[in-house]
This record gives structure tokens, sequence and C-alpha cells, in this order.
């Protein structure tokens, strides 16, 4: 008894970070020009050569003249963020009963996964440096190792609660 709540508890531990994951990464797709420029001007105060200065300098510049004459497309990242938060929540499943919707580590399993591709792919058709990409796909790696343990996880209390 003691094993399978240690497991539970370490599931669900995961669980909510990989949640807390998704919903930061939502909310980061709302604020993108102020994000952005407050990211440039942390850059730019500590190395004004970066690559990643440099980068996060261009990428606000089209966002604030986005803002000033297509500000509508910004609602495309607004239901990015909400994607983010629906995704988070279902979770909730998990969390609550990790054997029972064991399902769900499966699905965030194969959609970190196809983060790699994703943002290979179309960074690459889109003009992101490369260096950005690897950023892009370090969280649907980071996302698979916490979901990988937890269906680990799941699948030993399963087996600990049938014998």
């Amino acid at each position: 008894m003691e094993n399978e709540i240690r497991l539970i508890r370490k599931t669900r531990f995961l669980t909510a970070i990989f949640m807390a994951g998704l919903f930061v990464s939502g909310a980061t797709a709302i604020p993108l020009v102020s994000e952005t420029n407050w990211l440039a001007n942390f850059l730019n105060a500590s190395d004004k050569s970066s690559a990643a200065a440099e980068w996060l300098g261009r990428v606000h510049s089209a966002l604030v003249q986005t803002q000033s004459q297509f500000p509508f497309l910004f609602y495309g990242t607004d239901w990015l963020a909400f994607g983010h938060f629906v995704i988070a929540i279902a979770f909730i499943g998990a969390l609550r009963e990790p054997v029972r919707n064991r399902w769900l580590f499966d699905f965030g399993l194969i959609a970190c996964a196809l983060v790699i591709p994703y943002a290979l792919i179309f960074g690459a058709v889109r003009g992101i440096p490369f260096w950005w990409r690897i950023i892009d796909c370090s969280f649907g790696i980071l996302g698979f190792v916490l979901l990988w343990f937890c269906r680990k996880w799941a699948r030993e209390l399963e087996s600990s609660l049938k014998s």
C-alpha cells in the first residue's frame, strides 16, 4: 500500500508540472508585444551582439507593426493559448485517476513527440532560426520525459493494484 501511495504522489506531481507548463506556455502566447519588448530589452542590456537579442528585436518590431496594422491576427495566438489551457484541463483526469486515465499519458507522449518534426519543418518554412527551433523542440522533449515517467508509474500502479 505504501508503494502505491508513493507512485500516485509521484505521478500526480509530474502531471501537475506538465499541466503548469502547458498553462504557462499558453499564457505567454497572449501578451506577445510586451513580452518580446521585455525580453529584447533584457538581452540587449546584457549582450548587444547576441543572435538572440537581434532575433527578439526583429520579432518585437514585427509584432508592433502587426499590432498597429492588423491587430485581429493576434486572435490566432489567443486561440493558441486557449488550446494549451484546454489540453491542461484534460489532464485533470490523469491527475485525479492516473491508472484509469492512463491513455492521456499516451496522448501527451504522442503530442510531445510530434513537437519535434513540427518545429523543425514549419520553423524552417517560416524562417525561424535553427537555435530557436531547438528551444521549441526542448519543450516537447521535457514534456515527453515527464509523461514517460507518469505512464511508467501508472502502469506499475495498475499492476500493483491487480495483484
